[in-house]
């Protein structure tokens, strides 16, 4: 025979460990020469797949064709990084769209980008989007903006006047197509425009492409289509954001001279702010909410009131009666479209989950590191509730009391 034969006595006293006491002790991964195959060690094999340097214990599962060795004490090799996308560039744009947003705060609102995201819908290929902003706008390339036209933002609030820029503006620019978001401003600045181009306006439109435009008419039981028109406004949540590269957002020289200050057919414009605690959490830009984890709801109202939050809550506390049921927030209470959403003891159920979907931005404080609102949110704080609110509401105070301090003295009063 070729192969040599086993000798099953020979391999046990190889492996057998001497001065182990009065039993005998093996070694398993002792073989005897030309006994045949090794016999595996599963123990010695999961060992040699353990990254080393963790608290916990992780496994690199590409080592699993390795047999006994040393534990891998680094971290896999990382993928190699991706390259950034490549900023599209539109030199000689066959014609322009131009986009006229809210931008409060000088950043673009969900609204905004879908209004730009139908620009490009418009634009197509040959042309190109042009937003017309008043002041510094962050974030106009990633919305897919090819030009942008900076205003001097105005002193005050003067809708007429604002009304007039934005003609001498559009007249500069010799736009094919102007689009505004169907909002509270947007709206009645796309009015205001159209009245004083004496051009129509197509309103609320839920269908944008380069075909034609469509909106809901007869109380949304027919649908009026129309060749795209040069004025018109974007419904909210009808068409969905630029996804493509960065687009340039060149930024195009004003060359059209002031507007002449326009008749003050409005003596007085001003803006009165709402109180954050009775907005209904539907229209709130900033919510603040309690859930199961939260046990001191005194601290939290003063909380809520300190950031000059809309307070909300999770299905549990409205469920006990702690906390009103139109402060609900998630699929069976308030699905929200605000810009902050600041989680305080909450879990994160689905449902609940599904109300936060809309929101910008998500800050979560929660005990548990694996809860499902700590892996939604952009910033998790993994503490105590009962911890943080404290703590905040000093943070608060100190910047208040600072604010205070900056402030120059008042007139006839020493500095």
């Amino acid at each position: 025979m070729s192969r040599p034969r086993r000798d099953p006595r020979a391999e046990r006293a190889v492996s057998l460990v001497a001065g182990e006491g009065s039993r005998p002790r093996y070694d398993r991964t002792r073989r005897a020469t030309g006994s045949g195959r090794p016999r595996r060690d599963p123990r010695a094999e999961r060992e040699a797949q353990r990254i080393g340097g963790l608290a916990r214990a992780r496994y690199d599962l590409s080592q699993r064709g390795r047999s006994v060795g040393e534990a891998v004490t680094t971290p896999p090799r990382a993928a190699p990084a991706a390259e950034a996308p490549k900023t599209l560039v539109v030199e000689a744009p066959a014609f322009l769209v131009a986009v006229v947003p809210d931008a409060p705060g000088g950043r673009l609102s969900g609204h905004d980008r879908q209004v730009i995201g139908a620009a490009r819908a418009l634009a197509g290929r040959e042309g190109a989007v042009a937003v017309i902003v008043e002041g510094a706008c962050e974030g106009l390339g990633a919305a897919g903006a090819d030009r942008m036209l900076r205003l001097e933002p105005a002193e005050g609030y003067d809708p007429a006047a604002r009304a007039a820029r934005i003609e001498a503006a559009l007249a500069d620019l010799g736009a094919r197509h102007v689009l505004f978001p169907e909002s509270l401003d947007g709206g009645d600045l796309a009015r205001r425009v159209a009245v004083g181009l004496g051009e129509a306006l197509f309103t609320n439109a839920e269908a944008v492409a380069a075909k034609g435009l469509v909106r809901p008419a007869r109380g949304r039981r027919v649908e009026q289509s129309l060749t795209p028109p040069r004025l018109a406004t974007v419904a909210p949540d009808a068409v969905a954001d630029y996804a493509g590269p960065p687009r340039e957002a060149r930024a195009l020289p004003f060359e059209g001279s002031a507007p002449p200050p326009p008749a003050k057919s409005i003596l007085s414009a001003t803006r009165i702010p709402a109180d954050p605690a009775t907005v209904p959490l539907s229209l709130a830009e900033f919510v603040v909410s309690a859930g199961n984890g939260l046990s001191d709801l005194d601290t939290f109202r003063h909380v809520v009131s300190a950031l000059h939050a809309t307070p909300g809550a999770s299905r549990v506390l409205c469920d006990a009666g702690l906390m009103p049921r139109h402060a609900q927030v998630g699929a069976s209470g308030t699905v929200l479209a605000a810009t902050c959403y600041f989680a305080l003891g909450i879990s994160g159920a689905p449902q609940h989950l599904q109300g936060v979907a809309g929101c910008e931005h998500v800050v979560a404080v929660n005990t548990d590191l694996h809860a499902a609102m700590i892996e939604r949110a952009g910033l998790a704080v993994v503490q105590d509730a009962q911890t943080v609110m404290p703590a905040l509401l000093r943070l608060l105070a100190e910047e208040a009391a600072e604010a205070t301090a900056r402030e120059p003295a008042g007139e006839g009063t020493a500095p």
